[in-house]
């Protein structure tokens, strides 16, 4: 008996991190849209864009893409944006609010369906949680990026994160299926993979009560941004160029070598001449 196997299923079963369905997709756009969650995913993304630092007209690669949380603040950055994500039902919300404006695809992020340094920059934002190999996920980040690839992650030792695991022992939620992770986790990810390239980190810490222009300025500042247990952590890795190369096999022949001229035979002692007389005078 011949099993046949179709080619999306078999990457599908592959890769088994966990894939939003219709009804996940739907609940997370309706969370998006509350005020709260919206002002702090402006937070989010403002340090994203404040990290990654880039240039309007370069191409980004936001992997994860999800409904598009991260897309909104590229495409007003003026950038090249593409997104994939392994959601039909998060591409299809998202399609209807970017139009023609971001190039989607279906994918996985531990098999990006791209060549080598195809893009400025990379994103993963909150993509991590939900791979099923997170290391693999970001190798193939480092490789279809030339600039600089950002990673932003729900912090494990936040205590929002704590309090999300907490209450999914009691109630289930998305978070059930999320794996959090740490500062020094993604740090030493990135190490093992690209070894002593530039790293920086940074969080937003979402501090409880009104938000208002005097909040984004204590959020914005280089000291509590740089305090380890913030609710999300984002983390920029600067690749340093490499080059795949091979041995290249050089044919070499030595010439041969004829036989000395007659009238040079006598002159095999004599030092070559320069066009100099070093007679002295």
């Amino acid at each position: 008996m011949i099993l046949l196997i179709n080619p999306l299923l078999l990457n599908t079963l592959i890769f088994m991190g966990y894939i939003f369905d219709f009804h996940d997709a739907k609940r997370y756009h309706q969370w998006m849209l509350k005020r709260k969650n919206r002002l702090a995913a402006d937070l989010e993304s403002r340090l994203m864009l404040g990290m990654l630092d880039p240039v309007a007209g370069e191409s980004v690669l936001d992997i994860g893409c999800g409904t598009g949380a991260s897309i909104a603040p590229l495409l007003e950055k003026g950038l090249d944006v593409t997104g994939i994500d392994p959601s039909p039902y998060m591409l299809d919300i998202l399609s209807t609010t970017v139009g023609n404006r971001v190039s989607l695809y279906r994918g996985f992020a531990e098999d990006l369906p791209f060549d080598d340094n195809s893009f400025n920059h990379a994103c993963l934002f909150t993509c991590l949680e939900f791979v099923d190999n997170p290391k693999k996920a970001l190798a193939e980040a480092f490789r279809v990026a030339k600039d600089r690839v950002f990673i932003g992650f729900l912090n494990r030792y936040a205590l929002t994160g704590i309090g999300r695991r907490v209450q999914g022992i009691f109630t289930p939620t998305i978070y059930n299926r999320a794996n959090f992770f740490s500062v020094w986790e993604i740090k030493s990810m990135v190490r093992e993979l690209m070894g002593p390239v530039p790293v920086c980190w940074r969080t937003v810490c979402q501090f409880p009560g009104p938000w208002g222009a005097w909040m984004k300025q204590i959020e914005g500042s280089g000291l509590v941004q740089r305090f380890p247990f913030g609710t999300f952590a984002g983390m920029v890795v600067t690749l340093v160029p490499r080059f795949r190369t091979r041995p290249l096999a050089i044919r070499y022949q030595p010439k041969k070598v004829g036989r000395i001229a007659a009238g040079a035979a006598g002159c095999s002692g004599m030092a070559p001449s320069n066009g100099f007389d070093d007679t002295p005078q």
